[in-house]
């Protein structure tokens, strides 16, 4: 096991259920220096794993740990934290209590104040589902969050990105194996039939005219589809996925106590300086909204990823992104943290 588990206890969560004996896996890079003051916190995607975040860490990059403290926690339902596939009865598979990115974010915080007595965060950064969180901690840390790097998510789950997620989810339930959740065996059809849908809209339209799938070692349209898609989802635990699919489609950062559903209030309320990065062809996290929420944020610029790799130019696939990616963070780095009142 090359993580580590932080137990929290039982947890009252947003939809007023228990999360009962929760933990949240997660890994550590580089050293926490004396003053804790090189602390960067990087959360996983939908179905993403800590060791999925890697591709972004490394010597000589942005994140690099020779220099920072880089903390990958694992979100709720991706099968290393507490999911339906490893909660005991009554509250497994499909009975596992819903979980909201704000629960994921308080529960994270924990972690970082109370197992290493972390004050600042010189940065948060994420992909996805990732970026959604890491406007979260912006939103509900405000004085604690130094800098954030959000890329190809958004602050909150927008109707069409919503509306993509139920395809996804209707594809899986589909699968008679599926069980209404309680399936005994995994629902391969149903799992093979997501990957068919977010084929769809991973890449852009101009990836698939250029057959970009062949810089990833696939030769055919067809062998794309089913050793990269169906491969990818064959992997995942269905009532993860369906977990993690209704986190993501309840994001939004003023669903909470502190902003009461006040979506602009709660853009307002971040400090931290940011750059804000979607990828330009992005078919369900757009660049509108981003640069939408970027404008009611204080400290924060607009910096789309040019590229026809679509949501998965966030994904460390595509070395040109990557690079790109990686030179915003290195900048927002070496930038003074904006000085909080």
């Amino acid at each position: 096991m090359d993580y580590e588990i932080f137990e929290l206890g039982d947890v009252a969560l947003q939809s007023g259920m228990t999360l009962r004996n929760a933990f949240l896996a997660y890994k550590t890079y580089g050293t926490l220096h004396a003053d804790k003051s090189n602390v960067i916190v990087y959360p996983t995607w939908y179905s993403g794993q800590h060791y999925d975040n890697e591709w972004l860490i490394g010597n000589g990059m942005a994140l690099d740990p020779q220099k920072y403290f880089i903390i990958v926690p694992n979100m709720l339902g991706n099968g290393l934290s507490s999911s339906p596939s490893n909660t005991p009865p009554p509250f497994d598979k499909t009975r596992f209590p819903p979980v909201t990115v704000y629960d994921n974010v308080r529960l994270q915080h924990q972690l970082v104040t109370q197992k290493f007595g972390i004050e600042k965060v010189a940065l948060v950064t994420g992909w996805s589902m990732g970026a959604q969180q890491t406007f979260q901690w912006a939103a509900s840390y405000p004085d604690m969050v130094e800098r954030i790097v959000p890329f190809a998510g958004t602050a909150k789950t927008w109707p069409h990105n919503f509306v993509f997620l139920e395809g996804v989810k209707a594809a899986l339930r589909a699968d008679a194996a599926w069980k209404n959740g309680w399936y005994t065996e995994p629902p391969t059809t149903g799992l093979r039939a997501v990957g068919r849908v977010y084929a769809g809209w991973g890449f852009s339209q101009a990836f698939y005219r250029e057959e970009r799938y062949r810089e990833m070692g696939y030769h055919s349209l067809e062998d794309f589809l089913v050793g990269y898609w169906e491969g990818f989802f064959l992997k995942k635990d269905a009532n993860n996925l369906l977990a993690m699919a209704w986190t993501w489609q309840n994001a939004d950062i003023s669903a909470n106590p502190m902003h009461n559903g006040d979506f602009e209030k709660a853009l307002r309320s971040i400090k931290a300086r940011a750059i804000v990065m979607p990828g330009r062809t992005d078919l369900y996290f757009t660049p509108e909204d981003n640069e939408y929420e970027t404008r009611r944020m204080p400290n924060a610029v607009f910096r789309p990823i040019e590229s026809i790799w679509g949501h998965f130019a966030g994904a460390g696939v595509n070395p040109a992104d990557t690079k790109f990616i990686d030179d915003a963070l290195k900048e927002v780095l070496a930038q003074q943290a904006v000085a909080v009142p």
